[in-house]
């Protein structure tokens, strides 16, 4: 980063989007180089005031053109409107700004900078995180730490400018790797743009044979629950990665619908060692992904815990965790327990969190059940 010296007060970043990723990184900027000149630009305006009550922002502007003196900005609003914004930009930004965004999808991006004649600028980004919550309120400024980082150059940018991007972010705690932008989105259609379609899908199917008493939402609290998360993704946002994205998506999901069609054949004819090699090959490759990687689907850091159904039992494990510093993120009463074991669900924010409560926990002779 340019700014090597955290007093220096000259660096300027700009951020158009304050949602999840772009108040995110924008409050790791703050973390990390807290003299940084963060400048927002948002439709939301209570999202910007959040952001400058909490000191992530110096300042919010109600204009691109504000952003002509920034060092690093960021495109962090959906794909089609960041494009709508390059205009705007080709016309204020300086020389040595490096461009870039947050977007999961890479091909519409790249064609509108190079009909703008924006390429010297632009580095396309993409952090491998995400979440089910949605806008600057659920930002955190550790959420792209320890996180695969997508660098896309464009073909016309120095790489002077990849090099000093590319160092930025490890600063930031993230971990940057260089694809092209084809790339990028074949990989990403396959382990996100496509999962989140059939989370959709699977939810819909059971939503389409709910009855008037509800009974399937209530039995669906447990693993269906928890495959199906990300479908509680922003749909605004997901409408426009699909549209952005068409050729590899409808690729991987054909690709899929095919599967389907294999195994519903293979259950209708009876073909047992079809339908064994079809889990036990699924089996092995999900086992052999790290366990506490984190991907383009934030995880959760879950532990199940047995319980006696007793006035207080819930409180007792609550301080133990509060006696420990132990951050917990939400916590439920599993009634479905098909999938897994424990009655008292906790959720934490991080691996490191579980880990310690588990053993805290097992101390004191509860049983515990790690996800």
């Amino acid at each position: 980063m340019k700014q090597q010296n955290s007093t220096n007060n000259s660096f300027c970043v700009g951020f158009i989007g304050l949602g999840l990723i772009g108040g995110s990184i924008a409050k790791s900027i703050r973390r990390v180089y807290p003299n940084t000149e963060i400048l927002g630009f948002d439709v939301d305006q209570v999202a910007l005031n959040t952001a400058l009550q909490e000191g992530t922002l110096n300042k919010s502007v109600t204009s691109i053109e504000a952003m002509n003196h920034c060092d690093y900005i960021f495109l962090c609003a959906p794909v089609h409107y960041n494009i709508a914004y390059l205009p705007i930009l080709k016309s204020i930004i300086k020389e040595s700004c490096i461009l870039t965004d947050v977007g999961s999808v890479k091909n519409d991006i790249y064609d509108a900078i190079h009909q703008n004649h924006l390429d010297e600028y632009f580095i396309g980004g993409h952090p491998m995180v995400g979440s089910e919550r949605s806008g600057y309120d659920a930002a955190s400024d550790r959420l792209i730490e320890n996180a695969y980082y997508f660098i896309t150059p464009s073909s016309s940018v120095k790489q002077e400018k990849v090099e000093e991007y590319r160092t930025f972010l490890e600063d930031l705690g993230a971990i940057p790797i260089i694809y092209s932008p084809s790339e990028h989105d074949e990989i990403t259609a396959y382990i996100s743009h496509i999962p989140h379609v059939i989370a959709s899908a699977l939810v819909n199917l059971v939503a389409s044979k709910e009855d008037e008493n509800g009974m399937l939402r209530q039995l669906a609290a447990g693993g269906f629950k928890d495959i199906t998360r990300i479908a509680s993704s922003n749909p605004v946002v997901w409408e426009h990665i699909l549209l952005s994205n068409p050729h590899h998506i409808a690729t991987g999901l054909r690709t899929f619908i095919q599967e389907l069609e294999d195994m519903t054949a293979a259950i209708e004819k009876n073909e047992a060692r079809q339908i064994y090699s079809f889990f036990d090959t699924a089996k092995d490759y999900r086992n052999s992904i790290p366990e506490h990687a984190t991907g383009v689907i934030r995880m959760n850091y879950e532990v199940y815990v047995d319980i006696p159904d007793e006035p207080g039992a819930v409180a007792k494990v609550t301080n133990i965790l509060a006696e420990h510093q132990i951050n917990l993120k939400n916590m439920g009463i599993t009634h479905n327990r098909e999938d897994n074991e424990g009655v008292l669900r906790l959720c934490f924010y991080t691996n490191e969190d579980a880990v310690t409560a588990t053993e805290r926990l097992m101390e004191q002779q509860y049983r515990i059940y790690e996800r």
